[in-house]
């Protein structure tokens, strides 16, 4: 029998994985979300390879330990989710949730040559001093070296940029991670459409960026909120997620 908490955690999760079809941040069958399972140290729950995240629910999310084996679940262990995630579940005990993605303006920022996530908008500021960078792309994430190499780079940031790949997004929390992955694509689509104009980009001055940077620090209520009434549309529209 699950504990309230692991079947919260398992609905989150879902929850989390049709959210990301509804705002365009997932590719096909691919890229993985992952949440460490309470009370654990050592499993997290995976999507299942295969599910288009559009099926995701909270009772067919598979239990797997760092190591890579399935705990309980069925379905497909893909071997990528495996390396990067299980690298990064343990080698960073802050990152209980770790979404990755190939979402569209945030990875077209990675195929840019020394583009860097820019703070011109409210989006932005999020990121002052989150982000880490990956320029190192080395093909598929296939070997387990390649996973500790991958954590290595995150060090003590939440957000990873990964050349020619895409995203690597962690935090305490389901909802502080989506949260960071919702607003990390809204700032790389005003980046990617203010690049597209040809134009200087408009900066924000240094001071202003050193307030806001305090202003963002212990806002995850805010996610809570966001995520929270995220879930409501869920409950009205597809509330077959929690099964």
């Amino acid at each position: 029998m699950e504990t309230a908490a692991v079947r919260q955690a398992r609905v989150d999760l879902a929850a989390a994985f049709r959210l990301a079809v509804r705002f365009g941040l997932h590719e096909g069958i691919c890229n993985h979300f992952t949440l460490r399972v309470p009370g654990t140290v050592d499993q997290y729950f995976l999507n299942p390879f295969g599910l288009h995240w559009s099926e995701v629910t909270a009772s067919n999310l598979m239990i797997v330990d760092d190591d890579g084996n399935r705990v309980a679940g069925e379905g497909e262990i893909e071997r990528t989710a495996m390396v990067l995630h299980g690298g990064i579940h343990r080698a960073h005990d802050r990152a209980a949730c770790v979404l990755h993605t190939h979402m569209p303006y945030a990875t077209a920022l990675t195929c840019l040559e020394g583009e860097r996530l820019e703070p011109i908008t409210i989006a932005g500021l999020r990121f002052l001093n989150q982000v880490a960078y990956d320029d190192d792309f080395a093909g598929v994430a296939l070997d387990l070296a390649e996973g500790e190499r991958v954590a290595g780079k995150l060090g003590e940031r939440s957000v990873l940029m990964m050349a020619n790949h895409g995203v690597m997004v962690t935090g305490p929390t389901v909802a502080t991670a989506f949260d960071r992955l919702y607003f990390l694509e809204r700032a790389a689509e005003s980046q990617v459409l203010a690049r597209s104009t040809g134009r200087a980009l408009r900066r924000i001055r240094q001071d202003v960026l050193s307030v806001a940077e305090e202003q963002f620090k212990g806002l995850d209520w805010l996610a809570e909120r966001h995520f929270e009434a995220l879930k409501r549309v869920l409950d009205r529209e597809e509330p077959d997620y929690k099964q």
